[in-house]
């Protein structure tokens, strides 16, 4: 009994191993990829770490089972979030989202 209970310990820890070494490198390319992001529209300060937050929990709840979005669908929700947020409307929300959408 005891050693069928330690010839299933040697199988299953390297797996459990792999799996947490697997999660570590996801949540590194996520960070990679957001900070990338970040960088590329030029983000500093209070509105870096804002936009930081809202990329990793967009990332993580895929991640859980969710419909992964493309890049797009991510940068959509964070710029209408975003207009949201500064309660903007017609016009002004449509310059908004355009500006928002290109860079």
């Amino acid at each position: 009994m005891l050693t069928k209970l330690l010839i299933a310990a040697c199988l299953v820890l390297p797996l459990a191993a792999m799996a947490a070494e697997e999660k570590k490198l996801t949540q590194q390319q996520k960070m990679t990829a957001c900070n990338k992001e970040a960088a590329d529209k030029k983000l500093g300060g209070d509105e870096r770490k804002h936009f930081m937050s809202e990329c990793l929990k967009a990332d993580s709840s895929a991640a859980a089972g969710e419909k992964k979005m493309t890049a797009q669908q991510q940068k959509m929700a964070t710029c209408n979030k975003e207009a949201g947020d500064r309660k903007l409307a017609g016009d002004e929300r449509k310059q908004f989202m355009s500006s928002c959408l290109k860079g």
